[in-house]
């Protein structure tokens, strides 16, 4: 904006200096004139005689000489000026380098310092063309004077803005000056004084906010108006009262010149009379000679190789090198390269895949035998144009939008051919109905009209091609398209990672003994008896097996000798009712009933049989028809025999029942027992001992883990189906008052550790609590059937089977649902049972097989159970009574139970055979 006003000023005075001329030259004496002109046109120097009138406030010239290094090239040049002037300058200079408080502009203290071999140098003048001519009659005495800007010590006092120039000194003291070597800084007559004096206020300053702010708007838009605009308080800005012509503005500046007044412009936005100082006016003369303002500007500076050595090509070491030769040449090694890299593309032991870096070894590519894969032998087969995998390439590129293949139009039918059947060519009415339809996707085939053309040379354009592809881009446009990405998933990464099941041995693995069942054989159509249920007992060293012949048998288990067998079935069919005749039961009527219905039928088969729990209670329980019979084995020793006597006293003797309930449901018999050789010399006695009668079918029984309490379960006999007797009192209790709403119970266990009862109906298995006499909880197993269950030796962990194929794993801990729900079985499961000790699980099926499966159960309760299967015996059992015509029906496996030391497995079957299965 400074420099705006400069050149403003300019302007200005350019017009009004030769009016000021033409009357100073008519009003002014011809002799001073004329004086004046010679002495500026001759380029002498003014006299230190001079008054004070000749001193003047006005800086011009026509002529300068200056000995600056900052002066641009463009400057012309006066020739006339001889050397000895010049040396006479620079014997008046003062040469200080100490330039504290000179406040340089636009350039650094390396640019300021001006050595004494650039002053002694041939010094050339600017012929600067100044505001007027040499015949005006304004003094300007000092632009005769040589423009040498000396660098003579500065000032130390700091300028501020607004300094005000020093005042010209009278002419006597400047003679006496004049003869010593002063600054030109501090001449009050020299230029230099101006220009060093900095006026930093500026005329866009406006603390007051009082000058005009209409911005770039036309003055002339307020000639109509008695302001000139606003301020910036919103203010109008008046115009002047006194208006006056340049002419008489030009005479006023003139007159007021010689009484000391300032030059003044007048500002046309603002209304106001702008007083111009020397500085000013100095800047003009510069500019209008077309030198640059300030006079120690130096427009060609020294270059000042700066460097700093760490990377000479950023740095710029060796930057003014020409570039070699050679890199304008292609280069022999990169062509040897080519060249090579072409022979082996061409012999084969490379391609382009390993050239652009997919492959990144050959030997990934080429076979053993040095011949290329299957799949690069087949990378230049023949492709199919319309591949889909082209879609999947852009589908499945990388840092590009998605791409979304647009459908595929239907392909051409009949009714587009040239020559189409007489069936697609429709006739006057079906055009008629046709043309009727607003919406041309209603009609057969859209817009095309069928034809029939004698070649397809006569075959016009397509009319509505055009049409038809707009339509398309449109449906494209507007219609919404979603990607569906295929699933390409390997089926073996949705496959677990398990261990071998060599890493979680030991568990049964391979068929050892096969126990042979006798039976009549002096028929061809008698066959062996199906095997129901087997047990073990505690030391592992016998164990019983129940038939559907009603005969419990025991055998040994290492050496496979059957040691004892007992018809439990004729047992239950006459010693029961003639004690209860005798003991005048109430039950008399239904008993008979049962005996009738038992001859009539077949011989009851033993379902369901138990070992006692307990190493030191040597008794055996099996459930036979309606009859629950006790059993002593004889088996143990002196101190074991004794205990078994005195637990099975209180049954010997067909003990009443206290509990009312109770009595309805179930009564106790003894049982004379027949003198038989027991298989231990330290047993006292052997063989049934009591048994136990209900109304109705019994099912299942099952020992509690101490061997004093067992329960029955009779599924018909509603609120009695489930029975709880104690051994060691001869006492039976009811625990339930009403039958199960879920349907007849199936599966009865006891909890290992806690008085917890866990009955099972067809779809749900519950908890309930003894002691307290309430549900605890209900697991809801979504099996259709439950056939088995058992209870793990810790107790938190349940797995329940059933005749839909499904085996039911519950975490008590953590749901009652189930954790894991395992099919692996092609029909109805009969049994699955954990082991006592062993991480082992195992499950039997009618499909004839068995599943071993490992099952470990951390104390952590933040860790879930591991299961795996880890083995599947098959070919032991023969599947009975299968249908032959489509192979449906039948039994297999019946039952199967653990060893209770060793990781083995019994297994029984329809087929009437015994195996034992062991790890081999």
């Amino acid at each position: 904006s400074n420099q705006c006003f400069v050149l403003q000023l300019a302007n200005t005075i350019e017009q009004i200096i030769p009016l000021v001329s033409f009357v100073q030259n008519q009003s002014m004496a011809g002799s001073k004139a004329k004086g004046n002109g010679e002495k500026a046109t001759n380029g002498e120097t003014v006299d230190s005689k001079e008054t004070d009138d000749d001193i003047p406030e006005i800086v011009n010239s026509d002529d300068e000489s200056e000995d600056s290094v900052y002066d641009s090239e463009e400057e012309s040049i006066d020739s006339n000026v001889d050397d000895d002037e010049n040396k006479s300058d620079d014997e008046h200079t003062v040469d200080n380098s100490d330039d504290d408080g000179f406040e340089e502009q636009g350039s650094s203290d390396e640019e300021d310092l001006v050595s004494d071999d650039e002053n002694e140098k041939d010094e050339e003048d600017d012929e600067i063309e100044f505001l007027g001519s040499d015949d005006e009659g304004v003094d300007y005495s000092y632009a005769q004077k040589a423009r040498s800007w000396n660098r003579g010590k500065p000032s130390k006092k700091k300028r501020t803005a607004g300094t005000n120039v020093p005042k010209p000194e009278p002419a006597s003291e400047s003679k006496e000056k004049e003869a010593t070597p002063t600054d030109s800084r501090t001449n009050p007559n020299s230029k230099a004084v101006w220009l060093h004096t900095d006026d930093l206020s500026s005329d866009d300053e406006d603390e007051e906010g009082t000058q005009n702010r209409i911005g770039r708007v036309p003055l002339h838009w307020y000639d109509d108006y008695d302001h000139l605009g606003y301020n910036s308080h919103g203010t109008k800005v008046s115009k002047p009262s006194d208006t006056t012509d340049l002419l008489d503005a030009a005479i006023s500046q003139e007159d007021g010149k010689g009484s000391g007044k300032p030059l003044t412009v007048y500002d046309a936005l603002n209304g106001i009379h702008v007083p111009v100082n020397p500085r000013q006016l100095e800047l003009i003369r510069r500019i209008q000679g077309g030198a640059y303002a300030h006079p120690e500007h130096d427009a060609n500076p020294d270059l000042i190789d700066y460097f700093s050595g760490v990377n000479p090509e950023i740095s710029g070491i060796h930057s003014n090198r020409y570039e070699p030769k050679a890199r304008f040449q292609p280069s022999k090694y990169e062509r040897l390269l080519v060249k090579k890299y072409l022979h082996r593309l061409n012999c084969g032991s490379v391609n382009m895949d390993f050239l652009t870096g997919k492959v990144r070894d050959m030997n990934d590519v080429i076979g053993k035998h040095g011949n290329p894969k299957k799949e690069e032998r087949l990378s230049d087969a023949p492709r199919m144009i319309w591949a889909a995998e082209d879609e999947d390439e852009l589908f499945l590129r990388k840092n590009r939008p998605m791409h979304i293949a647009a459908p595929k139009p239907p392909p051409p039918g009949h009714a587009e051919s040239y020559n189409p059947s007489e069936e697609y060519l429709p006739d006057g009415e079906e055009l008629e109905e046709w043309k009727g339809l607003e919406n041309s996707k209603d009609r057969p085939h859209g817009l095309l009209v069928p034809k029939k053309f004698s070649s397809l040379r006569a075959v016009g354009a397509y009319e509505f091609s055009v049409r038809e592809r707009f339509e398309r881009c449109l449906d494209l446009y507007l219609c919404p398209r979603l990607m569906k990405r295929r699933l390409n998933i390997d089926p073996e990464s949705l496959v677990p990672s398990l261990p071998k099941a060599s890493d979680l041995r030991p568990f049964p693995t391979a068929q050892c003994i096969q126990y042979d069942t006798p039976y009549d054989k002096s028929s061809p159509d008698s066959k062996p008896p199906m095997i129901r249920c087997i047990s073990a007992s505690p030391d592992g060293q016998f164990f019983a097996s129940g038939a559907s012949d009603g005969y419990v048998r025991v055998w040994e288990v290492a050496t496979g000798r059957l040691l004892k067998s007992w018809n439990i079935a004729e047992l239950v069919g006459t010693d029961a009712v003639n004690d209860a005749a005798s003991a005048g039961d109430a039950n008399m009527e239904e008993t008979k009933k049962d005996e009738e219905c038992s001859k009539k039928k077949t011989i009851p088969p033993v379902v369901s049989m138990q070992w006692n729990p307990n190493p030191t209670h040597h008794v055996l329980l099996a459930a036979c028809g309606n009859c629950a019979v006790l059993i002593a084995t004889g088996t143990g020793n002196a101190d074991d025999s004794l205990v078994t006597e005195a637990l099975l006293s209180p049954s010997t003797m067909s003990p009443k029942q206290t509990n009312p309930k109770a009595a309805k449901a179930v009564s106790w018999h003894s049982v004379a027992i027949p003198k038989e050789t027991p298989l231990s010399a330290y047993a006292l006695q052997t063989g049934p001992v009591s048994v136990l009668r209900t109304p109705h079918e019994m099912t299942q029984v099952t020992f509690h883990r101490r061997g004093d309490y067992f329960s029955t379960l009779t599924p018909k006999g509603g609120a009695a189906s489930v029975l709880i007797h104690q051994l060691s009192k001869g006492q039976s209790q009811q625990p339930f008052g009403k039958a199960s709403k879920g349907g007849n119970v199936q599966v009865v266990k006891f909890h290992p550790n806690k008085p917890f009862l866990f009955v099972a109906n067809l779809t749900a298995v519950r908890v309930y609590n003894l002691m307290k006499q309430n549900m605890v909880k209900r697991l809801v197993s979504g099996c259709k059937w439950i056939s088995t269950m058992d209870v793990h030796p810790s107790g938190d962990h349940v797995i329940v089977g059933s005749l839909d194929r499904r085996m039911v794993w519950f975490d008590l801990d953590l749901s009652s649902t189930p954790y894991k729900t395992l099919k692996y079985h092609e029909r109805a499961i009969r049994n699955a049972q954990f082991h006592p000790r062993y991480p082992l699980m195992s499950s039997c099926s009618d499909d004839g097989t068995i599943h071993i499966f490992h099952s470990t159960v951390y104390t952590d309760l933040m860790r879930n159970p591991f299961i795996v299967p880890v083995k599947v015996l098959r070919n032991g059992h023969d599947i009975v009574n299968k249908s032959t015509i489509n192979g449906a029906g039948g039994l297999g496996v019946l039952s199967c139970e653990f060893h209770p030391t060793q990781p083995w497995l019994f297994s029984v079957g329809a087929d009437g055979k015994i195996i034992l299965y062991q790890d081999i």
